[in-house]
């Protein structure tokens, strides 16, 4: 078995690279993966275009060859590129899609295209555009017209960038799968039969093969929900799976008794949510289980060999039971063998040696790292100065973020009493995460991660009551998918009484950093904040801001949000791209949500802090 692999893989890389002009073929037949007829096994890794600066994709790539690999998985983000209702960015920066699969290609890596279009993948709202809540009758991943109408435009914006691109056309892409572990949801929502689900998992991929798919199609789903996930016409693969003889039998009962095989999400690390420990797999785990599939003649795609990071406010999270929400990290670094900042890990190395043939080429150098001295922080400007220049929406009750319009960042609820009440505040449609304040002074924090939806509360005579709420990053994988509302969901009760009439709330999306140029300093201990400073380069490099001494928050660096930070941890680090670096002056702006402390400076370090568990004061 063996001596077989090692033909077909010597097959394999004896074949001439692909180039734009070029058409070949790839088929699944007789068992088998063929490329131009002849076998071929798939060594893929998973590498998503959005979670990597445009000028570092040639890099990442070139690593992966490197490692041994002769494909690349992406998923594509509806909400990435649908910016607004029917507003399309396929080519600004990171956005370029076509661009990061011609760059595959010309790094000689085959790519599995990945659509949805739902992806889940630790991303806000598992891809899916937040203002969908919005169109009426539509529910989300299911049989109804309003969504497939939605999908079928996704589909066809979509086609339009990649079309061209397909192997059949001299491009790159030789697969493309349909759905996304749909199994999942169909084990989680039993309250829809089997057969309506299905007829919608069966309306998504026609609209896929509608529009012009020339290449394969797979699913994607746990062995053990191929009977929700399989789709007729797709080759089943199955996520996770380690015992070589379950995934042959299960394959082979959704698939005609025959390959072949693939485990379409190989992890060789996890997915990490604050508040919680940050997971590993040791290089030997990994190593171990990747020699099986050789053996086997099974083929796989690393689930992530380089996960990035969810820059801006792209994180999404689980729902969970114990906490209603687990919120993603803005670090994707996975514990991949490709660390977030493009790194080269023990366990990288450790499955070069083994995947590697005498056609790999070298490992490409690191990217140059700097530090930079601490940056003096000459500005601190309360929220409520730039609240004070927005015009409110004023209705009777709280509205959520969606019914203001608004997709990301924050809201600021703020309501006036002619009355004294006092008792105990009631916040259970709190959506995620609020700090609140009576006439400034804060009084709490409430939290949906904690399940700390209420605190006692005394507001006197004509006192204000303020509330700014968090959206920590909608739900991306479970049942809760269709309820994925922000903001401020249900009535807000002080004493058991509902409180109603002439609430006024302020947008601050956060979309581009605040402008702070006429503003005075005016922050104020436990008040939202944001800080400002400079910096000047002689050279630039990767670094990662060191957020141990702050709160909660977000961070732009010439003008880009590269994140958010929580003292929580277990990620204490932002990673900051040098290509985003200038020589010469480069600016900062910080949104500290809790300001426990006047900050004066922010500092950089040379390697990130991704452990640091840190339990939450007073929770």
């Amino acid at each position: 078995m063996k001596k077989v692999y090692f033909i077909l893989l010597f097959n394999f890389f004896l074949l001439p690279s692909l180039t734009a002009q070029e058409k070949q073929t790839f088929a699944i037949n007789d068992g088998n993966f063929l490329l131009n007829g002849k076998p071929i096994q798939i060594h893929s890794g998973e590498m998503h275009y959005s979670r990597i600066p445009q000028p570092y994709w040639r890099h990442r790539l070139k690593m992966m060859k490197a490692m041994g690999l002769n494909a690349v998985a992406t998923y594509v983000f509806w909400n990435y590129h649908e910016v607004a209702p029917g507003i399309w960015d396929f080519k600004t920066g990171n956005k370029n899609l076509a661009e990061y699969i011609k760059t595959a290609q010309e790094e000689g890596l085959f790519v599995i295209l990945r659509p949805g279009p739902y992806v889940c993948a630790e991303w806000e709202f598992g891809g899916y555009p937040w203002f969908l809540q919005n169109v009426p009758n539509m529910i989300i991943r299911g049989h109804n017209a309003a969504y497939l109408a939605a999908t079928k435009a996704y589909f066809t914006e979509l086609y339009g960038q990649v079309k061209n691109l397909q192997i059949t056309k001299g491009g790159p892409i030789i697969m493309v799968q349909g759905e996304n572990e749909f199994g999942s949801y169909v084990a989680q929502r039993k309250d829809i039969s089997l057969e309506e689900h299905k007829k919608y998992s069966a309306a998504v991929f026609q609209q896929l093969k509608d529009i012009g798919f020339e290449v394969p199609f797979f699913t994607s789903d746990g062995s053990w929900l191929f009977e929700g996930g399989a789709l007729p016409g797709a080759l089943p693969t199955a996520n996770g799976e380690s015992d070589i003889t379950k995934l042959k039998i299960v394959v082979n009962q959704f698939n005609n008794n025959q390959g072949p095989y693939m485990v379409a999400e190989f992890y060789p690390g996890w997915l990490d949510h604050w508040a919680e420990p940050f997971p590993t797999q040791t290089p030997e785990q990994t190593v171990r289980q990747t020699k099986k599939y050789l053996d086997n003649q099974v083929s796989f795609n690393y689930y992530m060999v380089h996960g990035g990071t969810n820059f801006g406010f792209t994180s999404g999270a689980n729902y969970d039971k114990e906490h209603d929400i687990q919120p993603d990290m803005t670090s994707y670094d996975y514990d991949a063998p490709i660390s977030e900042a493009g790194w080269a890990t023990p366990k990288y190395n450790a499955l070069r040696e083994l995947l590697k043939t005498s056609e790999t080429p070298a490992v490409p150098e690191k990217m140059p790292v700097i530090a930079i001295p601490n940056i003096t922080l000459n500005k601190v400007v309360d929220l409520a100065d730039l609240k004070s220049k927005i015009t409110p929406v004023i209705e009777d009750n709280p509205l959520t973020f969606e019914q203001l319009n608004q997709g990301d960042g924050y809201v600021w609820y703020s309501k006036k009493f002619t009355q004294p009440i006092s008792g105990k505040l009631e916040l259970k449609g709190l959506r995620d995460y609020a700090i609140v304040y009576v006439n400034g002074k804060k009084v709490a924090e409430l939290n949906r991660y904690y399940k700390k939806y209420d605190c006692e509360i005394e507001v006197p005579f004509n006192a204000t009551l303020d509330i700014v709420i968090e959206n920590m990053g909608r739900i991306n994988y479970g049942s809760q998918i269709n309820a994925n509302n922000k903001g401020i969901i249900s009535p807000v009760i002080i004493n058991g009484e509902t409180i109603t009439g002439d609430w006024e709330m302020y947008k601050l999306p956060m979309a581009q950093e605040p402008d702070l140029t006429t503003y005075k300093n005016s922050g104020k201990i436990n008040r939202p904040a944001l800080y400002q400073g400079t910096f000047t380069l002689n050279k630039t490099g990767d670094t990662f801001l060191d957020m141990r001494d702050w709160g909660k928050g977000i961070v732009f660096v010439n003008g880009i949000n590269i994140g958010r930070y929580w003292s929580v941890g277990p990620q204490q680090t932002l990673y900051l791209p040098g290509c985003w670096l200038k020589k010469g002056k480069n600016s900062i702006v910080i949104f500290e949500q809790k300001n426990e402390t006047i900050q004066k400076e922010v500092k950089s370090i040379l390697t990130p802090i991704l452990e640091d568990l840190k339990p939450e004061k007073g929770l």
